[in-house]
């Protein structure tokens, strides 16, 4: 019984909307089923104005421009984190400044955030690791303070309040996946969440290549031209119509994946308390979507005998990420400020449960099969 990491889910609604966007006519960006979705998010987060992109990545090189970094400007964030964290700010000659996480949620350590900051620092990239709030009022206490913009990287958190607010709304500029493995999907796909209506009108030249194309669709202009750098960051119209299909659902699918999570954690308690790992934890100012289901096993060789004797029994639970400070690109491009050790932990004992849409009929077998493997 092959029990996978991931299973991307889709209704039916998915393909019934792809085949009405074929039919009418309007497949490339910004079609009338990305309009339904950029509403939605803006609505129901209480954005001030979302954008659809072809990726999260997207969304993040987008916010980098917006924060107008240059050669010799750093950035604070966690080092562990995706690479593309990072490479949206190393594509502008700016160098990630990584500092430590905290041991409980493996969130960006607010408290070292400030003695990281130098003349040089433009902004902070908090990362929401498992759908779980960075401690987001310090945080912007601190950018505040000293005259810096807040990136929300939240990929992981769409629907995760932070003391009653969605993630990705709480900063300058949020940034949200739609990846396959993420809780609402597309496929591939992302969004940026504009927050500071000082940016509403820069982020959609940005996203038009650097061309005024939405004031001239709009009927401001008569033209539309070159009047800025950029790309092309618009999805395409199927890519909105999936996502609108799953936006309609998303609701339910949190429901669902909490439940997941919380049977995985009732589960694993007595192992917890037994010693033999680390379940996650949510802070009283949080709540959690249900994204990931992660274990801190004590060293990196009971992680690696638990992740082979789960490979074994056709269980597939990966680790994470290589922490970025550690790896090539991140010891030729980034700067570390101060000693990482709950990063480096994380790192060498974290591993990633199965948690999708279906698997509850298995996860007995999968928490049975744990504790066999962890129990002497």
């Amino acid at each position: 019984m092959e029990i996978p990491f991931n299973k991307p889910y889709a209704s039916e609604k998915e393909l019934a909307y792809i085949a009405q966007a074929i039919s009418a006519g309007h497949l490339s960006g910004d079609g009338e089923f990305a309009r339904r979705c950029q509403r939605w998010l803006e609505d129901s987060l209480g954005s001030a104005k979302a954008l659809l992109t072809h990726s999260c990545t997207a969304a993040l090189e987008m916010a980098a421009i917006l924060c107008e970094l240059g050669t010799g400007d750093e950035v604070v964030m966690p080092a562990f984190t995706h690479p593309s964290t990072a490479n949206s700010v190393v594509l502008r000659g700016s160098t990630p400044v990584f500092v430590d996480v905290r041991l409980d949620t493996l969130n960006l350590d607010e408290t070292l955030v400030e003695d990281a900051i130098t003349p040089r620092t433009k902004a902070i990239i908090a990362v929401h690791y498992a759908g779980v709030g960075c401690e987001m009022d310090l945080i912007m206490d601190i950018a505040r303070r000293h005259k810096l913009l807040v990136v929300e990287d939240a990929a992981q958190g769409i629907m995760t309040r932070y003391n009653g607010r969605y993630l990705g709304t709480l900063g300058d500029i949020g940034a949200l996946s739609f990846h396959e493995t993420k809780n609402v999907l597309s496929g591939e796909g992302g969004a940026i969440l504009i927050n500071n209506p000082h940016y509403t009108e820069r982020a959609a030249v940005i996203r038009e290549k650097g061309t005024n194309r939405a004031a001239f669709f709009r009927g401001e202009i008569q033209r539309y031209e070159w009047v800025d750098i950029g790309s092309s960051y618009l999805p395409a119209e199927i890519v909105g119509a999936f996502l609108w299909a799953q936006l309609e659902q998303i609701f339910e699918l949190t429901r669902r994946r909490r439940e997941i999570w919380r049977r995985y954690h009732q589960g694993l308690e007595e192992l917890e308390l037994a010693g033999f790992l680390r379940r996650p934890v949510i802070p009283p100012s949080c709540d959690h979507n249900g994204h990931l289901y992660y274990l801190m096993m004590p060293d990196a060789k009971a992680r690696s005998r638990l992740l082979a004797a789960l490979r074994a029994r056709e269980i597939f639970a990966p680790f994470h990420y290589v922490p970025l400070h550690s790896s090539p690109a991140g010891v030729r491009f980034g700067r570390t400020h101060g000693r990482l050790p709950n990063t480096e932990m994380a790192g060498e004992c974290l591993l990633r449960l199965p948690i999708w849409i279906g698997i509850e009929a298995q996860l007995d077998y999968v928490i049975d099969e744990i504790s066999s493997v962890v129990r002497p």
